[in-house]
């Protein structure tokens, strides 16, 4: 059953706010379902439609014509100029996308705002699609030409945002006209029939621009430790690390119920697991955190896994998790991971364990073996999970500062210089781990280097997402723009990939495929780009051609819906 949508006019662009699609199965009509709970952000005719399954999408587009990269439209826009932004209460009076320059990357301009979410995304009434950069008009189309020359380029980078549920995302083309235009003298010789001809000419590369920077970025040495808390509210139900009775297979081992740790093992062995297929230059290690018992004088933290970059074996010390941290909690001093004296089922009682949660200390371990056994040359990243503040236990020590750890780590105070990733499980600890977040040789508090979580069920797509940053980041499709813009018109669109630590091949693998995931909810930012190039040896047969397009994205709820999409729903 579908609902007809109501229109708006908005001066010469329409936005129809419909209320989804709600699947109806009818077991002897004949009638097919639809999906259960869908949505789409379609830009047709500068259109937008919206349903129930809360999709949000901001974009950021820009050209360059041989004189540098100029902003055409973007959204949010507050000011109208094309470049994304909103008015924000600081001294500029605005946050912009070109506040956001990836400062390693000299083709960075900025990026798509970090600080954009479900609750601050304008409405789609206040689109602004821009004006053609060559015509002054307003565009007819999402993505047009009327004047491009060999050499020219253009890219688009949209922010998707899942505001509730979790959902499977198509990426679609539509409303796709081509024209030769006016049939200059010479393109007569070689274009005769003046045809359109820059589709089949434009070059684009279409992929998951995983820092939504605008650019694509390949893969440079990496030394990653992953510094992960073993305290006992990620495990025992009694502090409430059980998060779903329902069970969870982790490569082969099977519970009959979900904890924290659980999550953040298959996260992390998704995460190695990725780099290793991906042949990735990196050396990797493991820290791990936890508080103190009422006989302990120093905190329960090390290192679980020297750094390697063997990573079969940081995969092995990642195995058993549920155990590792039942032996780090259990018993008296110098407790270790491997000491065997945890019990770690979830609903045994935990009263005797260690408590506290010392999170600078394990920062302070994982920079020192970054220190001790990192690369010359080598990118340094320190990726800092917790799922609450740091608060001292019950032996004689005091925890140390966590921003205070990670201000040392970015700054190099002392050596390697690092960037400091952060994953809050939950709201406990949000504004401590944002603060410890930022680059290297910068400030903490950066929205980039961020990641709240607050289903911890989202955990294992945050690791798949810094598994992508860490390598090259993954190309959906490099080809004509004709051909790029044919996959994305036919049937459902092109099947995103709410994972990209899982293989999946998204023009070829069927939709339904284990290895394709839902994009989690909670307004997760993911990036999808479109660059364009028209090549320098293209001749006289794309004279006065032009082209345009409109681009969208489907989603449907994941529970209920297998990934099939909405013609194929059975």
């Amino acid at each position: 059953m579908t609902n007809d949508p109501k229109s708006y006019t908005l001066s010469r662009r329409k936005m129809l706010a419909g209320i989804g699609v709600v699947g109806l199965a009818s077991a002897g009509t004949g009638l097919g379902t639809t999906a259960f709970f869908s949505d789409e952000e379609e830009f047709v005719d500068n259109s937008l439609v919206a349903g129930e399954l809360d999709l949000l999408v901001d974009w950021q587009q820009t050209y360059d014509f041989g004189d540098g990269h100029q902003f055409v439209s973007a959204h949010p826009d507050h000011d109208g100029d094309g470049e994304q932004s909103i008015a924000a209460d600081n001294d500029a009076g605005q946050i912009r996308y070109s506040d956001f320059p990836d400062e390693e990357d000299e083709d960075s301009n900025g990026a798509n705002i970090p600080v954009l979410n479900c609750e601050n995304i304008p409405p789609l009434s206040e689109a602004n699609f821009g004006v053609d950069p060559v015509t002054g008009e307003a565009m007819e189309t999402l993505v047009q030409f009327t004047d491009v020359k060999p050499g020219d380029s253009g890219e688009i980078t949209f922010s998707l945002h899942l505001c509730d549920n979790p959902g499977y995302l198509w990426m679609q083309a539509d409303n796709v006209s081509e024209s030769g235009g006016v049939h200059a003298e010479p393109e007569m010789a070689v274009d005769p029939d003046n045809l359109g001809d820059l589709a089949g000419a434009i070059q684009v590369t279409l992929w998951y621009d995983e820092d939504c920077d605008n650019v694509y970025d390949g893969a440079d040495p990496v030394d990653i430790m992953l510094t992960l808390d073993f305290s006992g509210s990620m495990l025992y139900d009694q502090y409430g690390g059980v998060v779903s009775d329902d069970e969870i297979t982790i490569n082969g081992t099977t519970y009959d119920e979900t904890t924290k740790i659980d999550l953040v093992e298959l996260g992390t062995r998704q995460f190695v697991d990725y780099l290793q297929s991906q042949n990735a230059d990196a050396k990797v290690g493991v820290a791990y955190f936890d508080g103190e018992g009422s006989d302990d004088t120093e905190p329960r933290t090390g290192v679980l896994q020297a750094m390697t970059t063997d990573l079969s074996v940081v995969d092995g010390a990642l195995t058993g998790l549920r155990q590792k941290l039942a032996n780090v909690v259990s018993g008296g001093p110098g407790s270790t991971p491997f000491d065997g004296d945890g019990d770690p089922d979830p609903f045994s009682n935990a009263n005797s364990i260690a408590t506290g949660t010392y999170i600078g200390e394990g920062v302070d371990d994982a920079q020192d073996e970054l220190a001790a056994n990192g690369r010359s040359g080598a990118e340094k990243r320190n990726i800092v999970l917790s799922d609450g503040e740091s608060f001292n236990g019950g032996g004689s020590t005091s925890f140390a500062s966590p921003q205070d750890a990670a201000d040392d780590a970015r700054a190099a105070s002392p050596s390697p210089e690092t960037d400091v990733y952060t994953i809050s499980v939950g709201s406990a600890n949000d504004g401590v781990l944002q603060a410890m977040a930022g680059p290297a040789g910068g400030a903490g508090g950066d929205p980039s280097f961020f990641n709240d979580v607050d289903d911890p069920l989202n955990v294992p797509s945050v690791f798949g997402n810094l598994a992508a940053q860490t390598v090259a980041e993954k190309v959906i499709m490099q080809d004509t723009l004709g051909n790029v813009l044919a996959a994305l018109a036919d049937g459902n669109g092109v099947p995103l990939d709410g994972n990209r630590a899982t293989i999946y091949d998204e023009l070829n693998d069927d939709p339904t495929d284990p290895d394709r995931e839902a994009f989690r909810g909670d307004g997760v930012m993911h990036c999808v780009a479109l660059a364009w190039e028209l090549p320098f040896e293209v001749g006289n047969e794309i004279q006065g051609d032009t082209l345009g397009f409109d681009l969208g994205f489907y989603t449907e709820q994941e529970r209920h819906n297998d990934g099939s999409g909405p013609e194929l729903a059975a």
